[in-house]
């Protein structure tokens, strides 16, 4: 890793596998480093002479795909892109997990996984002893939300006591907003209809971090009332990949959690709109709002290259 940076490199775990395996402190630094490689990227430009990155994606994607290629060519990496979106070819299937770790371990000297299953990049991480990234789980998705949150911080400067409310499925995009909540002493308002919480252990480890920060983890059911007095209004798909055949039933449960401009009304006049992208127009979120002047989608989104060039210039 190349050590010419402004910004200390990090000291943190060998994976990425959902966030939480970082301290506040980390996390802080993290975003720093984001912006530093973000403000002047040609320092970086020779981190990654000589890595080898496999990407190994399960699930469509453009985001992920591009930020993470991008991003890795631009710091001197090469990309192996190995494509499993097929059924033919669900990872797993001609071969174990472990066996596909253990022989990239020899070859490259990183993953990056868009998985169905986290416990499929545990069983990754647990057999290999190069990093392993979480592209996106059905249980994670930490650059999504370390990108969330560095695109916030450069909007509002520092994050302690931000108040920020998700409305809609307690999902995996929830799951680590809450990690980084805590983490970055945020105060963050969780609306999910009853059935749809997030999931018990996640709540407790962020609860116990957010004593540490003061960040405040609350649940409730009432989106208007998650979103009164919110600077950030965020939202995602109320159907994410894996449930689709539970489609019907979610827009019925899920319509009244809908971001429109009645429930941004009712937000922080300087409020932004997020999502995570793709965005169902007239589902999740109206097109005023996705569309309009206090959406920051497009800023997340070009974000996610920053802070995942941070992660692999840590990791690598």
């Amino acid at each position: 890793m190349t050590t010419s940076a402004l910004v200390t490199p990090i000291s943190l775990s060998n994976d990425l596998l959902t966030g939480a395996e970082w301290t506040p402190a980390h996390t802080l630094d993290l975003l720093q480093l984001s912006a530093e490689i973000k403000a002047r990227p040609g320092r970086y430009a020779s981190s990654l002479t000589g890595r080898f990155i496999a990407l190994i994606f399960e699930k469509p994607s453009l985001r992920t795909r591009v930020t993470f290629d991008v991003g890795i060519q631009s710091m001197g990496g090469s990309v192996v892109f190995l494509d499993h979106t097929q059924a033919s070819a669900s990872l797993g299937a001609r071969e174990s997990i472990a066996d596909v770790a253990r022989n990239l371990d020899r070859w490259v000297h990183g993953i990056v996984a868009r998985v169905y299953k986290q416990k499929v990049l545990e069983e990754m991480a647990a057999s290999a002893t190069i990093p392993v990234i979480n592209a996106l789980s059905d249980k994670f998705h930490p650059c999504q939300a370390l990108a969330d949150f560095f695109t916030l911080e450069e909007k509002f400067g520092s994050l302690r006591g931000f108040k920020l409310a998700y409305v809609g499925d307690g999902n995996n995009v929830c799951h680590s907003l809450m990690y980084l909540a805590a983490r970055l002493g945020v105060h963050l308002r969780i609306a999910t209809p009853h059935d749809y919480k997030p999931e018990p252990e996640v709540v407790a480890d962020s609860k116990r971090v957010a004593k540490e920060t003061k960040a405040k983890i609350e649940l409730m059911t009432d989106p208007q009332e998650a979103v009164a007095g919110a600077q950030g209004v965020y939202t995602d798909a109320w159907t994410s990949m894996g449930f689709e055949s539970e489609g019907a039933v979610r827009s019925a449960v899920f319509a009244p959690y809908q971001v429109n401009h009645e429930l941004m009304a009712l937000a922080d006049p300087n409020a932004v709109f997020m999502h995570c992208l793709p965005a169902h127009r007239g589902l999740e979120v109206t097109p005023e709002v996705l569309d309009g002047p206090q959406s920051v989608v497009l800023d997340q989104s070009e974000n996610r290259m920053y802070v995942q060039k941070a992660i692999l210039h840590t990791l690598f």
